[in-house]
């Protein structure tokens, strides 16, 4: 069958959209410090100006070197902004300055850079993520060591672990130039100074810059710089449809099967991956047969599989109507240049009738390096029980057997008006019908019966299987072939819908378990029905285990949550976590648990382990459903990610409030005390001289105020810590209104106090003490922003069972569609009657308190538009009794 042209990849179009738009993104990568990055970006970024392009600076660190310093003078600096820290005062790149100034090319140095806290973004590269989206082009620099994937690998050579990272992602949507010297010349750098201070230049030399080390850092350079030139490539490919494998670099599959020496290919495909620093992908193609084969084949494919991911190899099941073809789509997805296969020993006679895929492979795939190793598995090995699907069933050899039967009947039927040509055609319905329904073997034995019936009815001499005519043996032998040919393609229809439809249900599957999870966001909930969805998936017990702030897992979840995990599996668990490979059972480590524990990996990080066990104790996971565990497994860690994330931002937007309140407190009381202190003070000092009744008026009042805004700064801690504790008693709100008003006399000095309050309200449950703190703080709000010789009302009013408090002043207002903000800490709206003067304290407390005892607060405008009305509403949970008589409107 011929190959279908290529097409252009939609995922790779799709991310080309993604790009349009954006700026481009360019990296100076070197192997260490002191290469000439800076330098070279410089260079270009003037080279560039020359040619007429919009450049300019936006942070670059010269570290003193003179050339580099030379570069920068003519070209244009965005001057950076200053971030006060603990005392001391940081300058980082200014990112709105740049937005706003929107040049067509920014020079940003030190890519992996963590900003001075209080930036927008913690990373520069996140800044520069903001930049690009904004169509600006950026040029950029970074260290190999400061490449997330390779932080570890640089640590265990050099010793030394950087903290400042930038995801490979970064670098994937990026052109890369790599500046390079070798390492002696840095060596010569380093040692003339032109690198580090000459006192730590000798401290260098004897540790991070050793000789060994800047040429394992330069390799890692150049292979990392050649992997992101040939996924670009590889990407350009995809989305134009390009046709060949693409040889810039090599990538090499391994396809395995279920014979024993399996586990020999994928070590030997190891060894050509690391012999040619090239990733690698052990296959399975996934045919009709499959379904066929035994549960130790089963077993040996999954153990396989195993072993290829703990080697470093990505794992793919490609669904395929036979083997090459499986293969050969999945080394033209994959654009592979070396092929890994196995060769097991078979018959002559068997390759006569099947053929050898490996023949086939090397014939049909030219461009692609096949390495060929023998295996000791084949004919030899022992054969399992065949299942009996395989042959047919006794049912589809019945219902074939009656469908021939009746079309015998009707031809007989029908056979004065038909010819004998057309009577043979009606014999292909039920060898159709066979082969679709009951697979190829039914449709073979359909086309035997078919011709054997049509001999014995139809053909002279009648009622024997004898042809006395040489032309009808032509007839039998066309609907022989016919009935096999028609069989064969039938059941390999069969098998293509049945492979999409298997292709179908598994997409279904993962996209039905996404949605569900997706919409949960709480872990408890999201640890259950990973447990459940994947035992109803797979069939499989399961177990889903994380780590909280002790060394042992804890259980997070499990299907059958009575089960304990004995010695044996805590180990496997553990080992799981720690390494982030798989263990238990079915693969290479700790065996002999029951289970089969697999990390949950969100980038580096392992955020739990999920084990699955068999209840019959076999292996729990046959390899057709290892790509569905996987695939569910990443799902999973996808979704636990999200919610530590969503944690994390609550508890940082917790201490970023926190921090708020706190400077927010600090300025509003170094004001707010200092006046009364300062009164205070003042007539104090006026005692010395004469004792007066308005001294110790103001000094009481003085204290008075203060005093009051203490206890707001109190109330507020103990909002703050969760710390109110209730004493909820029958009250009357005339009493609370009355000794309220009383305690705010002096606040409301100047002002008309009138109070509405019905005798007949209903008594109401809340603690009274907090009640009378909110009406404290509503009343000083009054009388403090109240215009002066106005009257403030106090009305109380209880409607269809609702008993509503309102404190009512005489001012601008509040400004409209705002006035819910009033309630939030520190808050003074401006352009009303509440900017001025206060902590801003006083009307959070009174939200923070009603809410507490089952209360509601509510601002707004007077209908009249005369000032503002604050109210305290009693729903009917908190009412005692009726009054006796109507409620007054």
């Amino acid at each position: 069958m011929a190959a279908a042209p290529p097409r252009p990849d939609p995922d790779a179009l799709l991310r080309a959209a993604v790009q349009e738009g954006r700026g481009r993104l360019k990296i100076f990568l070197g192997a260490a410090p002191g290469v000439g990055k800076t330098y070279e970006m410089l260079s270009e970024g003037a080279a560039r100006r020359r040619d007429g392009v919009d450049v300019v600076i936006g942070v670059v660190e010269t570290h003193g070197r003179a050339e580099t310093e030379a570069l920068t003078r003519g070209q244009e600096i965005v001057a950076r902004r200053a971030v006060p820290y603990e005392g001391r005062t940081l300058h980082e790149m200014d990112l709105d300055a740049i937005l706003a100034r929107a040049p067509r090319l920014v020079l940003v140095d030190e890519l992996a850079h963590t900003n001075a806290p209080g930036s927008r973004h913690p990373k520069r590269y996140q800044d520069v993520e903001e930049l690009l989206a904004a169509g600006i082009d950026v040029y950029s620099t970074v260290n190999i060591q400061h490449v997330e994937s390779l932080n570890d690998v640089v640590a265990s050579f050099t010793r030394v672990r950087v903290r400042e990272t930038v995801p490979d992602s970064v670098l994937e949507q990026a052109e890369i130039e790599v500046v390079d010297i070798p390492p002696d010349e840095l060596i010569e750098r380093l040692k003339a100074g032109k690198v580090y201070l000459p006192h730590e230049a000798t401290r260098a030399l004897g540790h991070f810059f050793s000789k060994s080390n800047l040429s394992a850092l330069r390799e890692l350079a150049l292979r990392r710089a050649a992997q992101a030139v040939d996924a670009r490539m590889l990407d350009d490919v995809r989305a134009l449809g390009l046709g060949g494998t693409w040889a810039g670099s090599d990538r090499i599959v391994v396809a395995i099967n279920e014979l024993p020496g399996a586990d020999g290919l994928v070590r030997a495909a190891k060894r050509v991956a690391d012999s040619l620093r090239a990733p690698w992908t052990a296959l399975f193609v996934e045919t009709p047969r499959a379904a066929q084969l035994s549960d130790a084949q089963h077993a040996r494919v999954a153990a396989t599989m195993t072993l290829a991911t703990q080697l470093g190899a990505a794992v793919a099941t490609v669904p395929a109507t036979n083997v090459v073809a499986g293969i050969q789509s999945f080394l033209a997805d994959a654009r592979a240049t070396q092929l890994v296969l196995g060769k097991s020993r078979r018959s002559r006679w068997f390759e006569l009738r099947h053929g050898s895929v490996v023949d086939r492979v090397i014939r049909d795939t030219p461009d692609v390096t096949v390495h060929v190793l023998p295996m000791s598995g084949g004919a030899s090995e022992p054969r399992g029980r065949r299942k009996p699907a395989r042959w047919g069933t006794p049912l589809g050899y019945g219902v074939t057997t009656a469908l021939v039967a009746a079309v015998t009947l009707v031809a007989s039927a029908l056979f004065h008006v038909l010819d004998l040509g057309n009577v043979a055609l009606l014999y292909l319905l039920p060898v159709m019908a066979a082969a679709s329904l009951f697979g190829l073997r039914t449709g073979l034995y359909a086309g035997i019966a078919s011709s054997l019936a049509y001999n014995f009815v139809f053909l002279p001499p009648v009622g024997t299987l004898t042809i006395s005519n040489p032309e009808n043996v032509v007839s039998v032998v066309v609907l022989l072939g016919i009935a096999v040919a028609t069989s064969q393609l039938t059941a390999r229809v069969r098998a293509q819908a049945d492979l999409a439809a298997a292709s179908a249900r598994t997409n279904a599957t993962l996209a039905g378990f996404l949605r569900q999870i997706a919409a949960v966001s709480d872990l408890d909930a999201a640890a259950r029905m990973i447990c459940d969805d994947v035992r109803r998936l797979l069939g499989v017990q399961v177990v889903l285990l994380g780590r909280g702030h002790g060394a042992q897992l804890d259980l997070l979840a499990a299907t059958d949550p009575a089960y304990a995990l004995n010695t044996m599996d805590n180990a496997a668990a553990n080992w799981a976590f720690d390494t982030g490979n798989a263990a238990g059972k079915g693969s290479n480590t700790l065996a002999a648990s029951e289970w089969l524990f697999q990390p949950l990996k969100a980038g580096e990080r392992v955020l739990g382990v999920l084990g699955v066990a068999s209840e019959s104790g076999r292996n729990p996971v046959r390899a057709d459903q290892l790509p569905l565990l996987s695939s569910l497994i990443d799902q999973s860690a996808l979704v636990l990610e999200r919610l530590r994330l969503q944690a994390e931002m609550r508890d940082v937007d917790v201490v970023r409030t926190r921090d708020r309140l706190r400077a927010a407190l600090l300025s509003s009381v170094s004001h707010d005390l200092r006046t009364p202190l300062t009164a205070v003070i003042a007539a104090a000092a006026q005692l010395h001289h004469e004792v007066s009744p308005e001294l110790i008026a103001t000094i009481e009042g003085e204290a008075a105020r203060l005093n009051r805004f203490v206890a707001n700064l109190l109330d507020m801690a103990r909002v703050e810590a969760g710390a109110i504790k209730l004493n909820v008693e029958a009250i009357d709100l005339s009493d609370a209104v009355t000794g309220a008003a009383h305690d705010a006399r002096r606040a409301l000095e100047g002002h008309d106090v009138r109070l509405d309050v019905p005798p007949d309200l209903p008594l109401i449950r809340a603690d009274p003490q907090l009640l009378h703190h909110c009406l404290l703080n509503l009343l000083d709000n009054a009388g403090r922003y109240g215009d002066p010789g106005t009257a403030i009302v106090i009305e109380g009013r209880n409607r269809f069972g609702e008993v509503r408090l309102a404190v009512l002043d005489h001012g601008p207002g509040l400004p409209p569609g705002r006035e819910s903000e009033v309630f939030e800490t520190f808050t003074r709206l401006e352009g009303s009657d509440r900017a001025a003067g206060g902590t801003g304290l006083g009307l959070a407390i009174v939200k923070a308190f009603a809410e507490a005892m089952g209360m509601m607060v509510e601002a707004r405008n007077r209908p009249d538009g005369a000032g503002a009305a604050f109210a305290l509403i009693f729903p009917s949970a908190l009412v005692l009794s009726d009054p006796p008589n109507e409620s007054l409107s």
